[in-house]
């Protein structure tokens, strides 16, 4: 992916908003915002993904002030639990490891074939796509992850290179 930031670590891909030129101003519109990937008109955010309108709104936990996304309080929507993945680090890695089994440019490319934050959904099973139909894919993997490892993953991880990814997968499988 092609990715346009600013000073304050926000980011937008080109592919994403369809030209350059719209990923910038997609930029342009954040207000005291850092971290955020493909936002627009937010204000005050932090961690969040594609909080553009509600129909994109993640209703993340990691968000906070967004001033297009702040009126999630009135809608009316069942929690969803979130699974836990025995030996989650393990998983991930053997099933990543495989040949072909790891493309982290996409989410997911088929059903063998997944990145990092993928194969964390997939593994989850129903329930992990359930999370990752109501937020995204980003969201769905960090809440599994912390979940079934105690442990937090910073989003950053999703979009390492495959070698970068698998190195830092074994290095989880092993830690355990």
């Amino acid at each position: 992916m092609t990715w346009i930031t600013d000073d304050n670590g926000n980011r937008c891909s080109v592919e994403y908003w369809g030209s350059e030129d719209k990923a910038r101003k997609a930029l342009a519109s954040l207000k005291d915002c850092s971290g955020c990937s493909d936002c627009s008109y937010c204000s005050g955010c932090s961690d969040c993904s594609r909080c553009s309108d509600f129909s994109y709104c993640s209703y993340c936990s990691y968000c906070s002030r967004c001033s297009r996304c702040s009126d999630w309080s009135h809608k009316n929507i069942e929690p969803l639990p979130v699974p836990s993945v025995t030996d989650l680090d393990r998983r991930v890695y053997e099933a990543a490891f495989q040949p072909g089994a790891l493309e982290m440019d996409n989410w997911h490319t088929c059903e063998q074939t997944h990145c990092r934050a993928g194969w964390i959904v997939s593994l989850a099973g129903e329930q992990g796509r359930a999370l990752e139909k109501r937020f995204n894919t980003e969201v769905a993997a960090m809440l599994i992850y912390h979940k079934s490892t105690g442990r937090k993953i910073s989003p950053v991880r999703f979009y390492d290179s495959n070698e970068d990814a698998l190195a830092d997968m074994r290095r989880c499988a092993e830690a355990v």
